[in-house]
């Protein structure tokens, strides 16, 4: 006759299994964590380790998964970059754009827009200090993006939105 090793799970067990993962997830749909990328000029790169940061500190109610470029890439060559980036993109629900006046001469920033529409993902831009710059992207611009201010209650309703709106 066969097997034997007594390698089956009791019902009884099988169900409470079943139930902890529903309640897993459940409670895991709850979660107010959003997936980003942070469209950015690399000359703001010390500006965005702060916002970085805000969403890493426990006691701050900005909570997101950053997918972005964190380092630049080591290669010239344009198509390999794209398709870097496109796979970081497309891991996200929301493309934050931070605002200034190198991201609007930034012809990477403008791509990063561009394709994140593309690519059906909310976008939204951010900007710190009182008023935005004078210059915002073009892609930006032209696709009626929001731009708001680097405030948590802002940027939280910001985020939620594009995530919800795309």
């Amino acid at each position: 006759m066969g097997g034997g090793g007594g390698g089956s799970i009791p019902s009884s067990d099988l169900r409470q299994l079943e139930e902890k993962a529903k309640q897993t997830l459940k409670s895991s749909s709850g979660d107010t964590s959003r997936h980003l990328f942070i469209s950015f000029a690399y000359e703001d790169v010390s500006e965005v380790n702060l916002l970085r940061g805000q969403a890493k500190n426990g006691n701050s109610d900005l909570q997101f998964d950053d997918y972005s470029v964190k380092e630049a890439f080591d290669s010239n060559n344009a198509d390999y970059i794209k398709r870097q980036i496109r796979e970081r993109i497309d891991r996200c629900s929301v493309t934050l754009v931070y605002v200034s006046e190198h991201s609007a001469k930034s012809k990477w920033v403008n791509w990063e827009i561009e394709e994140s529409l593309r690519r059906g993902k909310g976008v939204r831009g951010v900007y710190a200090g009182d008023k935005p710059p004078a210059n915002l992207p073009p892609a930006l611009v032209a696709n009626g993006c929001k731009v708001v201010k680097w405030e948590h209650a802002a940027l939280i309703q910001a985020i939620e939105d594009a995530s919800q709106k795309r």
